[in-house]
Order: C-alpha cells, then structure tokens, then sequence
C-alpha cells in the first residue's frame, strides 16, 4: 500500500536493517539506531545530509537515478528491491484495472489454462486467484482461503499442514505484495487486502514494517498434500506480456519423478473443470 511517504518510510526501513559493519563501519559502544545513521548514510552515498534527511522526511520524493544507485548500494538492496525504490522514486503511473476490467482479459486467458495438464492458475497483483485449472483446483484441495495467497498464509491455519515452511511463505508473500504495491498507492482491492491483513495478523504488521521486496520468478516447491502426499513442483510466474496486473503461474513436477504421477492421478480425480473463484471483495468473510 504505496502512500506519498512511500519513498521515506523504504529508506527508513532498510537504514534500520543495514548494519555498519556490512558497509565497513565500526558500530562503535554507543549507538542508540539499530542500524545505519542518516549522516553514514549521506556520507557513503555522497550526498548532503540534510538532503538525505529530506528524503526520509518525504520532503523530496523524486530523487535522480544517481543517488538512488548510490543509495541502494550502500543499503545493500538486491535487484528487485533496487527497482522497487526506482519506482518509488518515479512520477506516478495509471493505476491497475479494476477487478470487474479484468473480466474480459480472463476470458482470453482462461481457455489456455484448460489445456495445462499441471497446476496452473491466474493470479493478481493483490495475490487473489482469478481462475484455475483442474489440477490446481486438486493441488490446493482442502485450504479453505486458497482464493487469495496472502489471506491463506497468514490466516488460514491449514497452511501450516501443506507447505515446508510456512514462516518463509510469510516472508515472500509480504515482499511480493511490498514489490506489487510500491508503484502503484490506489488500488483498492491491495489497501483493502494490506488493511485487513494488518488488524488481524501481529506477524503480517511485522513483516510488512521491514520494507523487504521479492518479485515471483522460478522456484522449486514443497507441498504435503492430503493425498497424495509430497509433491515437489518447479514454479514458473510469468506475466502476462499484454496485460501486466495479471499473472500465469504454473506448477511442474520433474518429469520422470514421483510427483509427476502423483499430479496425474490428482487432476484425473477432480471433477470440476476450470475452477472461477468468486472475487475476492464480494464475497463473505470466512473467518472473524
């Protein structure tokens, strides 16, 4: 959830979580900041500190892409979190479509998940799945919260059962909606999503503080099904070249492996077709 302090509240964020000696400082006996001080900041990225200090401020906002490399060098940001404080910095863009404009580009989209023979969903920027296919709909079979990925790894307890390590699916889920939001401050389904989240999760509030930033690629995952017990799945996220609010992702076992047949034999027992979840903001609450 992007605001005009966005820009400020990042640099305040990862100076706290970058330690001095990770910069060749000596953190001395005295320190009253649990990281970097503005005037060390300033120092290593070459600019003023009172010109730092205005950015955390939120005084400046559109800093030159100069001092933002400096910046991200020495608060030590990987490439997705250095493109994400790019965007912070950058003039306003045109926000998402709404999730009733997603409608007809679902449509196009949709027929293509009927022909994936492994789990492949539609997914947004707010992490509510639009569409899945059959085997998706037996991958996921049994996680009540499953039409939304951030609702299902903070507030639903079955998580804990089906994936390895439900603190790490915390931590990437909030820094893929930090990545998804940081752009873009008005899409209402992400405030209403981050709002909720926040009143009802003491880990997501924490979590979402630390300004951490990852963005969905390849990655291999681990899920303990009900049924078919372990299944090890390569995850491909890709985004959809026209229409960049909406994301294909797509589970593949190894071929060859256990999972592969394990997949079959779950899709092979589903008996829905394409699975349309309702959206996510009309439906009911599930859980008080």
């Amino acid at each position: 959830m992007n605001k005009p302090g966005a820009l400020a509240e990042f640099l305040r964020a990862r100076r706290a979580l970058t330690r001095p000696e990770q910069v060749g400082l000596v953190p001395g006996a005295a320190r009253q900041v649990p990281g970097l001080r503005r005037e060390e900041v300033a120092m290593l990225a070459n600019v003023s500190t009172d010109y730092y200090t205005h950015l955390e401020q939120g005084r400046e906002k559109h800093p030159s892409t100069q001092v933002l490399d400096a910046l991200a060098r020495v608060l030590q940001l990987d490439y997705d979190a250095h493109t994400h404080l790019r965007a912070l910095a950058a003039p306003s863009r045109p926000g998402w479509r709404t999730h009733q404009d997603l409608g007809s580009v679902e449509r196009a989209w949709t027929s293509l998940l009927e022909h994936i023979t492994t789990p492949a969903m539609l997914v947004t920027p707010w992490l509510a799945v639009t569409a899945r296919n059959r085997p998706a709909d037996a991958l996921y079979d049994g996680i009540p919260l499953r039409d939304n990925l951030a609702r299902m790894a903070f507030l639903d307890d079955a998580i804990t059962r089906f994936v390895d390590d439900p603190d790490q699916l915390a931590r990437c889920t909030v820094a893929t909606l930090r990545a998804a939001a940081g752009p873009e401050p008005h899409a209402p389904q992400m405030i209403e999503l981050i709002g909720e989240l926040s009143l009802r999760s003491d880990t997501f509030r924490q979590l979402w503080a630390r300004h951490d930033i990852h963005r969905k690629g390849s990655a291999i995952k681990h899920f303990h099904h009900p049924v078919a017990g372990l299944l090890t799945l390569h995850q491909h996220v890709l985004t959809l070249p026209d229409h960049p609010e909406l994301q294909l992702w797509i589970y593949r076992p190894e071929p060859g492996a256990d999972s592969e047949d394990a997949v079959r034999k779950l899709a092979e027992s589903a008996t829905a077709t394409l699975h349309r979840p309702t959206p996510v903001f009309a439906r009911a609450r599930t859980r008080g």
